[in-house]
């Protein structure tokens, strides 16, 4: 049975009022490799089920994985029966209308595989030559998933979306391992990565690293490259749900009641968008929820989605809103997208930004990021893989690792210089999250709170 089968015999098969029902199809290509050899490959498929079905108010949500066509009767009447025994649910409302099915609809599901790691693979085996002949070591992972979504509803919707999702990280070692430098990329079809830039600066860093400075806790002007300002303003999109908000338990909740949406929250002239439609990071342009949340309703699946912007020149224009709570907030609604975009008023590469720093610390990413206080979305984390003293617009040499205690909502505040965006890879989120464009940003007094062993 193909996807678009399982999805109009699932319908078919729902004795309740309404139901939705998603198919995801998935493959996934990858390559590791450890001191400048290759070591596995290997590819995977996946299929996974979701049945959603409403009988009134109630709802009840069944997920498989790998479901046979004699199997699927009984996903779908488990689902029946658990929207029946279900207490009403909260955001309860009509399914979203259906328009025009998604053009290619009909079309067989096309799956990665190795191939797709064609023209990458010389040049990895380039990249493993030069390294051998500096004495370093490379280790990594390539990864490329590609997901095809079909969304089918009694309301008549039919829509469908294929994911392509690629990344790569690359770590590089000095031959005795005590040297370590990282670095990462997000790629479509691994066509566009430049794997000898990307082995150069590696070189570079464990260079930079020969010369070691201790350096003792406090605040520092800092250079956060594009990986960290990701990885950062992804934690500051998850957080940024309307429904908290309006219960007072977030940094955007509005002392007294209410959200602080329209409030400034940096002096630069800063946007925060997401944008189903951008060059290279693309993402599906209707909402799939397998589940509702305080973030999502699965009464919303195949809401369009257009770019939003969260912040724009610095002020809060949006949170996560579904329906149901946007209809709470009076605020328009502006579902989740799977993509973020930070755009500020300089053009400044990192380089330019080390050029023209007098003394501070060039951090390459961040690790271990947790949530100390909601109320402030105050987080804590550690660096890793190289943090460098810059004196006089040149690095120095590395310095320790840290301990970092910083918010993103109060570091959109003090940025003294955003520079141009570029597509990157979070360090820390990269297996949920991928598609980012970020600047690099300055910050003059970025919180090192406490040395860290960590290297």
């Amino acid at each position: 049975m193909t996807p678009q089968e399982m999805v109009e015999r699932a319908l078919e098969l729902s004795r309740n009022d309404d139901c939705v029902v998603l198919v995801d199809e998935g493959s996934t290509a990858n390559l590791r490799f450890a001191g400048n050899t290759l070591t596995t490959n290997g590819v995977a498929r996946s299929s996974r089920l979701t049945v959603i079905s409403i009988s009134g108010q109630q709802v009840g949500v069944v997920s498989r994985a790998a479901v046979r066509d004699e199997q699927l009767p009984d996903v779908v009447a488990a689902a029946d029966a658990a929207a029946r025994e279900a207490q009403p649910a909260e955001d309860a409302g009509p399914l979203v209308e259906a328009g025009p099915a998604s053009p290619h609809w009909g079309e067989e599901v096309r799956p990665t595989d190795i191939e797709v790691f064609g023209r990458f693979t010389p040049a990895l085996g380039e990249a493993f030559a030069s390294a051998e002949a500096g004495g370093r070591r490379l280790y990594g992972f390539a990864e490329h998933k590609v997901t095809s979504t079909f969304l089918g509803t009694s309301a008549g919707v039919r829509l469908r979306h294929d994911q392509p999702t690629g990344r790569l990280e690359v770590n590089a070692k000095s031959a005795d391992l005590k040297r370590s430098a990282w670095t990462g990329v997000s790629t479509e079809d691994f066509t566009d990565v430049d794997v000898s830039a990307l082995g150069a600066s590696l070189a570079q860093r464990l260079e930079w690293a020969k010369n070691r400075v201790d350096l003792p806790a406090g605040r520092y002007e800092t250079l956060l490259p594009p990986s960290a300002v990701a990885d950062l303003m992804i934690y500051l999109f998850w957080s940024s749900g309307a429904r908290d908000a309006l219960d007072g338990r977030t940094v955007f909740s509005k002392p007294g009641g209410g959200t602080r949406v329209g409030e400034q929250l940096a002096r630069l002239p800063v946007t925060l968008t997401s944008d189903p439609t951008a060059p290279g990071i693309a993402c599906a342009p209707f909402v799939t929820a397998h589940r509702s949340s305080r973030e999502s309703s699965v009464f919303d699946n195949g809401l369009p989605l257009s770019r939003t912007d969260w912040i724009k020149d610095g002020r809060l224009e949006a949170l996560l809103q579904t329906r149901h709570s946007a209809e709470l907030s009076g605020l328009p609604v502006t579902p989740s997208i799977d993509n973020l975009i930070m755009a500020g008023p300089g053009e400044a590469s990192i380089d330019d930004m080390i050029a023209s720093t007098q003394r501070g610390l060039l951090v390459t990413c961040l690790w271990y990021i947790r949530e100390v206080d909601p109320q402030t979305l105050l987080l804590t984390g550690l660096t890793r893989d190289g943090v460098y003293l810059v004196e006089h617009g040149e690095v120095v040499g590395e310095v320790n690792n840290f301990r970092f205690n910083e918010s993103p909502v109060d570091l959109l505040g003090r940025m003294s210089e955003v520079g141009a965006g570029q597509r990157t890879l979070p360090r820390e989120w990269n297996d949920y999250f991928q598609r980012t464009v970020m600047p690099a940003v300055r910050v003059p007094d970025f919180n090192m709170s406490t040395v860290s062993q960590a290297s």
